[in-house]
């Protein structure tokens, strides 16, 4: 249970405007306290999504054995969701003429509030960046339906989350442990993602929908 939430939550995980947020405050003026900010809001902001999904999915009982076929038939809604999502986004960037995607699109709040870096700001932009999503949510839902105790439970939770941020955390203790080797590979690494961050984020969320979907129909026909 604790794996197979923790890799659905590394597949949410990747975000590259996450980490670009990470780059961009560990090159501000406070580097340090500004992206502890950003880790707190994060964090919190995941923690408050968790405990609520779980609780709310607990009380409806799906982790109880005669709930098999609704939990798994969760799971299979879950994964057909993102399977749309991701076709949609697909046939977007298809669709999309050339010269409407060169365009410079006016910057939203977000990267507005990333653009000029606070430790305030920084604790927003991290709780609107880990608002819930629904890759997210589909870990969630495989600790929800487990049966597993209050501290196996906790513990998933706890993992998931981590794993969730870790694109915030992760930059932070390289750059605690080597500060000058750290900006120069996000630098670097920056310029890739702004080229394929968005391939990326569209191919993490396929992957797991067709996990969600083939582990809910495996579940449904197995219940027969």
């Amino acid at each position: 249970m604790i794996a197979q939430a923790a890799g659905l939550a590394l597949l949410a995980g990747l975000s590259p405007t996450a980490l670009l947020a990470a780059a961009v405050y560990l090159g501000s003026a406070r580097p340090r306290q500004t992206t502890l900010f950003y880790l707190a809001g994060a964090v919190l902001m995941s923690t408050i999504i968790a405990v609520a999904v779980v609780v709310l999915l607990r009380n409806a009982g799906l982790s109880h054995p005669h709930e098999r076929t609704p939990r798994y038939g969760l799971r299979l809604g879950l994964g057909v969701l993102l399977l749309a999502v991701g076709v949609a986004l697909i046939l977007r960037r298809r669709r999309r003429p050339p010269k409407e995607a060169a365009k410079k699109k006016k910057p939203g709040l977000v990267s507005r509030m990333i653009a000029n870096p606070s430790p305030a700001s920084a604790f927003v932009v991290g709780m609107l960046l880990f608002a819930p999503a629904v890759a997210f949510l589909a870990a969630l839902q495989v600790i929800a339906t487990a049966r597993a105790g209050v501290e196996e439970t906790t513990l998933a939770v706890a993992v998931s989350v981590l794993i969730y941020v870790v694109l915030v955390w992760l930059p932070l203790v390289l750059f605690l442990v080597a500060p000058g080797l750290t900006g120069q590979r996000l630098k670097a690494f920056n310029a890739w993602l702004r080229a394929h961050g968005s391939a990326l984020a569209v191919a993490a969320i396929v992957v797991v929908g067709v996990l969600m979907v083939f582990d809910g129909s495996h579940g449904l026909i197995s219940a027969k």
